[in-house]
């Protein structure tokens, strides 16, 4: 009796979830797409926000001018394939 009762009881608590899945995963994936759109949708805003003129450059980094060629290394020396 005590078996029978145990599966019983998995068997309510499994179909229960199952019927309970059904019932709120559409709406907890509609609730998730909107957070990822309102996400996407103010990540394209910072990127349109900034005020940058059409045909202006920019340089986000001044690059390093102090590295100075190690001469201990050797020339650099282009090969060419011959076939």
């Amino acid at each position: 009796m005590g078996l029978i009762k145990t599966l019983l009881i998995i068997g309510i608590i499994y179909y229960s979830f199952k019927f309970l899945a059904r019932l709120f995963a559409p709406y907890l994936m509609k609730k998730a797409m909107s957070k990822m759109e309102e996400k996407m949708r103010n990540q394209t805003r910072q990127n349109t926000t900034n005020d940058i003129k059409v045909g202006e450059t920019i340089i986000d980094k001044k690059p390093n001018s102090n590295k100075q060629s190690d001469k201990s290394v050797g020339e650099y020396i282009d090969f060419e394939e011959i076939d």
